[in-house]
């Protein structure tokens, strides 16, 4: 039986401790707090982050790993005797980190297969196709399974995302299609979602409470559910989310996780995000 190999990045927005369960490798990003730079997860958790965000003056910058950082990644896996890597990478969209994997995968062509695929999300949109991914490697699925599945994958993931401000992705250069939302910032709650990998404006609610109750109706409305997960970045009012959508049927466990750094930079403090996976 071929052994397959998971590899993400960062922007998955797992604990350490779900990707140990399944055994996926994260490859982290970069953070950058005017001249100070971390890399994510290693020398700044998400705590750490959010308690930067509150405190610094400058809105902080990502940037994409080395293809360095994945080609070491590659090659632990075929010291560890695997067969072959499937690599899901954040959108190709919003971040270079995908050309970086891609650039990887040829360098170490000759010691293991890898197929870097741009999942065109991320956050748990990204999460929640790896764990799919790892739980069909984990019970044998060869390289062409998988990469069918990842196909199948892509189109059924949906996020979105209820933001307390457009200022962070305006200013980091990734608001694309919610551009237009900027001249009523002051007046709106905005909901936005991933459309074709790019951020874009969904809806414009003009509370709080209404811009989560939209959100939860997303869920509550949609086609039946495989997989579920809440994003918390450090909004104040997750509890409140999380009654409205606790009910929703899902195929696997609802999975809540806090947002890290590399899509917490773009969306900014007291953003909820969900990410949802159409049952098949």
């Amino acid at each position: 039986m071929a052994r397959i190999k998971i590899v993400t990045d960062s922007a998955c927005d797992f604990s350490t401790k779900v990707a140990d369960e399944a055994g996926i490798t994260i490859v982290p990003l970069s953070i950058r707090f005017g001249q100070e730079e971390f890399t994510d997860g290693v020398d700044l958790t998400t705590d750490g982050f959010w308690a930067r965000c509150a405190d610094s003056a400058v809105l902080p910058e990502t940037s994409a790993p080395s293809p360095g950082a994945f080609q070491a990644a590659f090659l632990a896996a075929a010291d560890e005797g695997y067969d072959g890597v499937i690599c899901l990478d954040l959108s190709g969209g919003v971040s270079a980190t995908h050309q970086s994997a891609t650039t990887a995968a040829t360098a170490v062509a000759d010691r293991i297969e890898v197929v870097a695929v741009d999942s065109r999300s991320l956050t748990m949109g990204l999460g929640l196709m790896a764990l799919d991914l790892a739980d069909r490697a984990a019970a044998g699925a060869t390289m062409a399974e998988l990469q069918e599945r990842i196909a199948f994958l892509i189109p059924r993931t949906q996020v979105f995302g209820v933001l307390d401000t457009l200022d962070h992705l305006a200013k980091g250069g990734r608001i694309g299609g919610a551009q237009k939302m900027l001249g009523s910032l002051l007046s709106i709650k905005p909901v936005v979602s991933l459309v074709d990998g790019m951020v874009a404006e969904e809806s414009k609610q003009r509370t709080r409470s209404r811009s989560l109750a939209y959100l939860a109706d997303k869920a509550r409305n949609a086609p039946p559910l495989s997989r579920l997960a809440v994003s918390n970045g450090a909004a104040a009012d997750l509890d409140d989310f999380l009654a409205l959508v606790k009910d929703v049927p899902t195929e696997f466990p609802l999975v809540v996780t806090d947002l890290g750094p590399v899509v917490g930079t773009h969306t900014g403090p007291g953003t909820i995000g969900l990410s949802m996976i159409l049952a098949d």
